[in-house]
């Protein structure tokens, strides 16, 4: 039988209560535990707006997902609107400064935001689903590996709880998503998100806000796995190896500048894992009654990499971004923030570190 949200997050792995601060005895023995923390120590700190992995933490990380992905996307739908369109049509959209040019000779300048409504509404529900579900599943999957497990499988435990996270999250971006390529590649068809979904719905049923889904997973679980597990291990390194002092010294200020560098380089990992899927996805949405594997070969190897020029460059900033505005909402709400993982105790004995 599955625990409790609230029972695991108020435990360690082995079980072990944590103990709110009502005295300062209990206060100096919780802040031990959250020095000395894995991934699913629970943190309970004097001035925190609510207990790490209880239900209000969890909401809350979804209102920081829907804010980080939801206002970043949208800022970038003139990047994505050009480079929808070289994936789609490279014969017209040759490069991104012609696909610019061109966009902005046939539409205007207005022309350069077709799609932002169903970027807004879209990425704001995959965010919320995105990154407070990987919060959800970080903590069960911790706890349900052990302490010890739990940080040296911590690589795999980011990768499969982002992957269960994006699995959902997706469900939910898929008609958005489908309505934003129609808009942005389809001449003629539609140009707002009120008359695109009803369209897309009149001409083939609910199957063709979803006939993307498979390469829309495709695209954003191996992308999501990437942001975050390459995130959390490079956020680890830089404060090991390139921040001049300790994560608890440093200021918020420089915390959340570490966080964007961080997040920054993850993705342009990101950027290169998913575009492939991508490609699929943008050209999938464009042709009514094509199937991935016809796309697939139509595009062709060379063809499936178009774009990746300002597909780095989009999102790079915008997985910085993210992760810069994600980290901010925590701060402004109070909310825990507990610093990397460290090795427990019990493995710096084992290995003869202690």
């Amino acid at each position: 039988m599955w625990p409790s949200i609230l029972d695991i997050a108020k435990t360690n792995p082995f079980g072990t209560p944590f103990v709110t601060a009502k005295c300062q005895g209990q206060n100096e023995l919780t802040q031990t535990l959250v020095r000395n923390r894995h991934i699913a120590a629970a943190s309970v700190s004097s001035g925190d707006s609510c207990e790490f992995g209880s239900n209000k933490y969890f909401m809350l990380c979804g209102l920081g997902g829907i804010l980080s992905c939801g206002i970043t996307h949208t800022m970038v739908t003139p990047l994505d609107l050009v480079k929808c369109r070289i994936q789609v049509d490279p014969a017209k959209y040759k490069s991104v400064f012609n696909g610019f040019r061109v966009t902005m000779a046939e539409d205007g300048t207005r022309g350069l935001a077709k799609g932002w409504a169903p970027t807004f509404f879209g990425y704001s529900i995959q965010g919320m689903f995105k990154f407070g579900l990987y919060e959800v599943f970080k903590v069960y999957y911790s706890a349900l590996a052990g302490e010890e497990k739990a940080y040296e499988y911590r690589t795999t435990l980011y990768l499969i709880s982002s992957a269960s996270a994006e699995f959902f999250a997706d469900i939910g971006l898929a008609p958005f998503e489908a309505s934003k390529v129609k808009i942005q590649t389809t001449p003629g068809f539609a140009n707002t998100l009120r008359e695109a979904m009803p369209k897309i719905y009149g001409e083939e049923g609910i199957s063709g806000f979803y006939k993307g889904l498979v390469p829309l997973w495709l695209r954003q679980i191996p992308y999501t796995m990437m942001k975050f597990a390459c995130f959390e291990r490079t956020l680890e390194l830089l404060y090991k190896y390139v921040v001049p002092k300790p994560r608890q010294e440093c200021t918020k200020n420089e915390q959340l500048v570490v966080t964007f560098a961080a997040g920054y380089i993850a993705g342009v990992f990101c950027a290169i894992v998913s575009h492939p899927a991508d490609s699929v996805v943008s050209k999938l949405n464009q042709e009514k009654g094509a199937s991935a594997v016809d796309v697939l070969k139509k595009m062709g190897i060379t063809g499936v990499w178009k774009g990746l020029g300002p597909r780095i460059v989009m999102i790079g900033t915008l997985t910085g971004a993210q992760w810069f505005i994600y980290d901010a909402v925590k701060v402004w709400l109070r909310m825990p923030r507990p610093p990397p993982p460290e090795m427990p105790e019990s493995l710096k004995k084992k290995y003869g570190l202690a």
